[in-house]
């Protein structure tokens, strides 16, 4: 049986413990118990769930994607995996356009609106790549696509991080007090995890392209 690496597992775990968390007053279905502002319970509201709920069904599909055992044993399997992953990242786009003309911080909005669209790209480049047979170049646009997925973990994560280099920048004054910098922290945290995330995608890719050719 091919094991997976315990790295992925621990990326899972962590995903998992950072969303879950964060997704629970939204399975509530109360818009009161949102953590953002919700100015329409008509579109807004319905759009922001639906919108998670199907983000959160293509990061656990693709944390599966990635499982070698059944990628290699199970190519079906891999294949209705990939179909769930591709279908729900689709919804989920389009929903986050929706959004985008509701977000109030016009840092924020553009953050999600490139962030959607790198999203939407990616993912229907992988697509095609898997139809086309193209494997390798399929591989590498899922590696991209999966890696804008995470960006929802990781921009959580790199919120504690850049609260404190905030505080540092201002020598812990915090002049326009403690709501300023939170709100400034997540006016830019899912611009700082989409560069994080994109640079460590393309070492990955750039790192297995190189083995190959040592391989050859």
């Amino acid at each position: 049986m091919i094991k997976q690496k315990k790295s992925w597992w621990i990326l899972a775990i962590v995903s998992m413990g950072v969303m879950v968390p964060f997704m629970y007053p939204y399975f509530t279905f109360d818009p009161v118990k949102s953590r953002v502002d919700i100015t329409s319970t008509a579109i807004q509201y319905p759009a922001l769930v639906a919108h998670i709920i199907f983000a959160f069904i293509a990061l656990i599909t693709g944390f599966f994607q990635f499982i070698d055992h059944i990628r290699l044993s199970h190519p079906g399997v891999h294949r209705n995996i990939g179909r769930i992953y591709v279908i729900s990242i689709f919804i989920s786009g389009i929903l986050g356009l929706i959004l985008f003309f509701y977000t109030e911080s016009f840092t924020k909005a553009m953050a999600f609106f490139v962030l959607t669209v790198f999203w939407l790209f990616t993912t229907w480049k992988a697509y095609q790549a898997a139809v086309k047979k193209r494997f390798n170049e399929h591989r590498n646009w899922i590696i991209r696509s999966f890696g804008i997925t995470l960006v929802a973990v990781s921009a959580r994560l790199l919120v504690p991080v850049l609260l404190l280099g905030y505080a540092a920048f201002n020598r812990f004054t915090l002049p326009g007090g403690r709501d300023l910098m939170i709100d400034e922290v997540l006016n830019i945290n899912i611009w700082a995890g989409l560069v994080l995330n994109m640079a460590i995608v393309e070492w990955i890719i750039l790192s297995k392209h190189e083995n190959l050719l040592k391989s050859k």
